[in-house]
Formats: structure tokens, sequence, C-alpha cells
């Protein structure tokens, strides 16, 4: 028996590394293979016209990249005044975006029998963002779609 065309697939589950980071108190985490390199706040160049969740662009090493606020992204509140965003650049099809998030954590294994569907808690345009999450030690670890996340 066939799912309606209508119903979501869920997300796959994934075994393996998650590079980890926190925004607004909550721990996420996005395929280690996706991480190209994490940075000091950088200076930004803020685009006209640009939709919310792009925060501007960065120079690296010569590379324009786009910076996205991944809190704009996940429906949070804004980053604290005075308080830096920590860059993650990820590279997806060959091509280099950055996202902006309140620190850095570590790198934790994951077993895809650990993977749950999203929380329920989760609204709006988050739910969309999160593929599901895994228990880890008393906390939660939102697992990102990165290329969700990354297209503004």
């Amino acid at each position: 028996m066939t799912a309606p065309a209508h119903a979501p697939a869920p997300a796959p589950a994934t075994s393996g590394q998650l590079a980890t980071f926190r925004l607004d108190g909550d721990l996420y985490g996005i395929e280690v293979e996706h991480v190209q390199e994490v940075l000091r706040s950088q200076q930004l160049t803020r685009v006209p016209l640009a939709p919310t969740a792009v925060a501007g662009l960065i120079n690296l090493r010569g590379q324009v990249v786009t910076a996205i606020e991944l809190r704009e992204r996940l429906g949070r509140p804004p980053r604290p005044e005075g308080t830096d965003p920590v860059v993650i650049v990820v590279r997806l099809h060959g091509e280099a975006v950055s996202m902006l998030v309140d620190s850095i954590a570590d790198v934790v294994d994951v077993d895809a029998a650990d993977f749950e569907a999203p929380p329920d808690t989760l609204e709006g345009q988050a739910r969309d963002l999160i593929r599901g999450a895994y228990k880890l030690h008393g906390q939660l670890l939102l697992a990102l779609d990165v290329q969700k996340a990354v297209s503004a």
C-alpha cells in the first residue's frame, strides 16, 4: 500500500557525525561532510532588497559568500545586541554559503536508530527546516536540513 501523494515523505535517518551548534539555547546539527569551515564573526556587507534571512555577504579569502541568519530562518528572536555570531561555512553542490549561529559545539556521533520525527513543539518555518531529532544525554539534537536552511 502506498502513502497518499499529499503526505510528506519522512526525512531519512542519518548515521554518522553531525557538527553541532547552539541557536537561541537549542542544539542543532548538520552533517559534518557539508561543513567547510567555522569562523569567528566576519564583516558583513548588507545587500539591499535581499530577503530578511540574508544577513549580507562575507569575503572569504576573495570569494564572496552569502550569509544566512539562521535565527531569522528558524523564526527565533534576533541575536542580543553586542553578541557576535559564529559563521559556519557549508558547501552544497560546489557552492559555499555561510550560516550565522550563536556558538559552535561538538562533533557528535549519531545512530539512525536514535532518529525521531521532529518534535510537535516546532512551529512555522522551523518545522520545514528540521529533518528530525536525536536524543543525546538529556538533550535534544535537532537535525537541520542544510539545503532548505540556506535556500533563502
